[in-house]
């Protein structure tokens, strides 16, 4: 231990005795109680989540060793006066500012440190003032909207009044906005039970070797250690998943790893730094064997067999139209090409968490931030080698997800510790061992090639996908699968021919992440439209309206398009900018998207849901599904409103297994959707009654409402038939326009989406500044490389998503074309705000400067130069991978 450190703290005299290496924020965390301060990187000080105010300047304590600070006056978020507390969470609120919250607190020290400076900043100033944090979710344009109007409350003394109404198509703030900007509403990390314990894993330093013993004595010896855990204490069936049991939760002596987020061992013990330093002591020992990172290496057939539940060619589907062949041979335009995209991590902030802990009545409860909570119970219960029964389940609503957080993490390792010790267990992971963990974004090599007639008409497209999907099967055969049937986007293609395969590999999984496949075929597919636009001298908008789908054409998997086809309506939306940029000699380009709303695929689906009426003013909402920054919970507390009439305070969200609400993972753009329709369905029912009672809800007082929507209509892309069609249920459609300066860097973006109804238009319009914000960073800065399977940066600057400086004017256009399978007309935006993105700028960087761009990041292009992030040095030799 270091000596005694003394500090006041938000006005009061502290005293601690840290480690020697103790940092700030784990005192102010685990020694003080301060939750509002959040580990999103330590130590790497990069993501902005632990900023305090030390001696009145902003400092990220993840950075900063606690016997830095004696003497020093440390100021976090709960010791700021009220009436900038207030303003900064009323203006949060009202401009739904917030979306999984987690990076907000952090924001608002830096903001209110700003505005006592600069009580009039300039939308520059804040941008520049919050380049150290980065938010995931919101692309930043709400955020500087906050802080602006904060400012304004603060300087002139103006209410911010709030935003409270509830009904469908109105902008109520989002549920428990104001806790969570200033860091009240806890995530599972923040969770603090009587007794309990702190674990961490060890993982395998090799994506392949073959474990020939593990060696726990040294960690057990360890004081302050309970237990240490191996495959050999699973109860239960140890191999896991979302679709195939092919993930051992801990990879057992006598097995290969299989990639560097393997898991070996637990340690649970009374701290998470005597738990570390324990898990530090495991012996491995190993034959470390030539890992398989090439995808076209494990298709041949001599590779070794990566996962042994699963040949390496995991899924191969193919579907075809018409003969290809024979329309391209007869096109007057033909391009041809190999597109490549990249390996992308998530990134969500908030690093996987999970609690456990064993009830009076011999149940488990588990708090999870997963992406579907039943089934992390199920896959949890048969860990145990329990009924499900025996887990209760509940969500606490996480700090993003994107995809990456429907695979289980630390879930079934939290369960399992808490049965062998018989106490309350958090397992929560840092940076990098999340990074190796989750499963990632699909690198594809995409080999294209479109015809189209002398007119500018499109003929066929052919076109051979190979997706790295890594170790475990994930969810990625079904991400390949989405990226066939969304091969040939918006258009209409009379011939079409299209093979994916998903291949497994020793590197980092790759599952489900925001867009699912979608993103990735439309940058190739639109790289080819914008050089057959050029072979018939037709700009790129005309091109695109000209090839448009609309109402009674097919989709390349031939699905009869019958409602709710918006595209055209995004194309007119941004006409008259498209060619205004033109008019002044700017460059421009665009593309256009569509993106499936439910999982379809021949999926059957449920959107269930509960509504119990507790108090005369309470009524309670459950749903299956998981609130991890989308708004969901707002939009079904609308559904509610808009049907019952109560207010929206009346309310209350959650997510448990009090209810069998098992709809699956929050995936597929479906949460509103499936959910929207059952809340729905339950609130007519609550309405009937509350009618009968003359609007007393005193009177229902104990009732609980259901609702319960099947989807069973659809069918696989390989599987359809001439008389069954149907893919999915709803598609939601895109245009974005991408304008560049002389210097051809981001000037101006302009995003026009079909949504089909805005539920609540603020938090579509953050969603899809949010998404247009990942987008851009696949297309210019972000990627994670890996050598021998392991990533050569845990970085955040180095993988490369953008900061607010970094980020264009976002306009966001709403096109409502109603979908009759919708709630009130609704789909799902959640995905296809970053559909046509990188798209669109190469479509600017080809009007900016002639080259076709096939490889992403597009780093070296005048835009990528331009950013701020995005350099990475590998750990080996150094070498730059800009």
């Amino acid at each position: 231990m270091a000596g005694p450190v003394d500090f006041i703290l938000n006005g009061k005299a502290a005293a601690v005795a840290p480690a020697e290496d103790e940092t700030l924020l784990e005192t102010l965390r685990n020694r003080l109680g301060v939750t509002s301060v959040k580990d999103g990187c330590q130590p790497q000080g990069q993501c902005g989540c632990c900023l305090a105010l030390v001696d009145g300047r902003p400092k990220v304590t993840c950075a900063t060793k606690t016997h830095k600070v004696q003497g020093k006056q440390i100021t976090t978020l709960d010791g700021i006066d009220q009436r900038t507390r207030e303003a900064f969470s009323q203006a949060f609120a009202a401009t739904n500012a917030l979306q999984c919250g987690f990076c907000i607190p952090g924001i608002v020290v830096r903001g209110a440190s700003l505005v006592a400076k600069d009580p009039e900043p300039s939308r520059e100033a804040i941008a520049q003032a919050i380049d150290g944090h980065l938010c995931r979710c919101t692309g930043y344009v709400k955020i500087i909207d906050a802080i602006q109007l904060a400012a304004h409350s603060l300087r002139t003394g103006e209410p911010i009044p709030a935003v409270d109404d509830g009904r469908v198509g109105a902008r109520l703030s989002r549920w428990k906005a104001a806790a969570m900007t200033l860091g009240e509403r806890a995530y599972v990390d923040d969770l603090a039970l009587p007794g309990m314990l702190h674990g961490a894993v060890v993982m395998t330093d090799d994506a392949r070797a073959l474990i020939t013993g593990i060696d726990t004595a040294a960690a057990e010896a360890v004081p302050g250690v309970v237990r240490v855990a191996t495959a050999a204490d699973v109860p239960g069936e140890r191999w896991y998943g979302l679709i195939y049991n092919d993930w051992p939760g801990l990879v057992a002596v006598g097995e290969e790893t299989r990639c560097v987020g393997d898991v070996l061992a637990v340690v649970v013990a009374e701290d998470e730094a005597t738990a570390r330093a324990a898990a530090a002591k495991v012996v491995v020992h190993a034959e470390r064997r030539d890992p398989v990172c090439d995808v076209f290496e494990a298709m041949a057939p001599s590779a070794p067999q990566v996962n042994p539940k699963h040949p390496n060619v995991m899924k191969d589907v193919r579907f075809a139209r018409g003969d290809v062949d024979a329309a391209l041979a007869a096109s007057a335009h033909v391009v041809t090409g190999t597109w490549q995209t990249q390996r992308i991590e998530h990134l969500f902030l908030e690093p996987e968490s999970a609690v456990a802990a064993p009830r009076d009545d011999g149940k488990i409860h588990l708090w999870s931030q997963g992406q579907g909570v039943f089934d992390d119970r199920r896959q949890c219960a048969a860990f145990l080698g329990v009924p499900q029964e025996q887990i209760f389940a509940e969500l606490v609503p996480n700090g993003g997800g994107f995809g990456g957080k429907e695979d289980m993490s630390v879930q079934a390792h939290a369960v399992l510790m808490a049965h062998l010790t018989g106490r309350p267990v958090k397992i929560t992971l840092n940076r990098e061992e999340s990074i190796r963990l989750h499963p990632k974004r699909h690198p594809l090599t995409m080999t294209y090639t479109v015809g189209c007639d002398a007119d500018g008409t499109l003929t066929a497209l052919k076109a051979d996908i190979v997706g790295d999907t890594g170790a475990y099967a994930s969810v990625g055969g079904k991400v390949l699968e989405r990226a066939a049937g969304h091969a040939g986007g918006p258009y209409r293609f009379p011939a079409v021919d299209v093979r994916a395969r998903t291949v497994m590999t020793n590197n980092p999984p790759c599952g489900a992440m925001r867009g699912f496949g979608a993103n990735q075929t439309n940058f190739a597919l639109e790289g080819a439209l914008d050089q057959l636009a050029a072979k018939v001298d037709l700009d790129g908008w005309a091109f695109r309206y000209h090839n448009a789908v609309e109402v009674g054409d097919v989709t390349v998997t031939g699905q009869v398009l019958e409602k709710s086809v918006g595209i055209k309506q995004t194309l007119e939306a941004v006409q008259d900018a498209f060619y205004a940029a033109k008019l002044q000699d700017k460059a421009v380009g665009l593309a256009c998207g569509m993106k499936n709303s439910g999982i379809g695929n021949g999926a059957v689906e449920h959107g269930m849901a509960r509504l119990k009426v507790e108090a005369p003013d309470r009524v309670t909402l459950y749903n299956g599904f998981t609130e991890m920054g989308q708004g969901l919970l707002t939009i079904l507390t609308q559904c509610a409103v808009e049907v019952t009439g109560l207010p929206a305070r009346l309310f209350d969200p959650r997510v448990d297994s009090t209810y069998a609400l098992a709809c699956g993972q929050t995936t597929g753009s479906r949460g509103t959707l499936l959910s929207g329709r059952a809340v729905t369905e339950a609130a007519e029912k609550l309405k009937a009654d509350l009618d009968q009672a003359g609007g007393d809800l005193s009177a229902l007082v104990g009732r609980v409402y259901a609702g319960h929507v099947i989807i069973d209509d659809t069918v696989a892309p390989d599987k359809a038939t001439p008389g069954n069609t149907k893919t999915h249920t709803a598609y939601g459609f895109a245009t974005q326009l991408v304008i560049l300066d002389e210097h051809g860097h981001l000037e101006r973006f302009v995003a026009a989406h079909d949504v089909g109804k805005a539920l609540n238009p603020a938090l579509v319009e953050g969603q899809i500044e949010g998404a247009v914000h990942m987008g851009l960073g696949f297309a210019l800065s972000e990627e994670l490389p890996c050598e021998d399977g392991m990533p050569v940066t845990f970085k955040l600057r180095e993988i490369g998503p953008l900061r607010a400086r970094d980020m264009p004017p976002v306009d966001v256009i709403l096109v409502e074309d109603h979908e009759p399978e919708g709630p009130f007309g609704a789909k799902g935006v959640g995905e296809i705000g970053l559909v046509p993105t990188a798209g669109a700028v190469a479509s600017a960087l080809f009007a900016y400067d002639g080259q076709v761009r096939h490889t992403l990041p597009m780093k070296d292009s005048p835009a990528g130069q331009a950013l701020h992030v995005g350099t990475i040095r590998s750990k080996g030799d150094r070498s730059r991978w800009r």
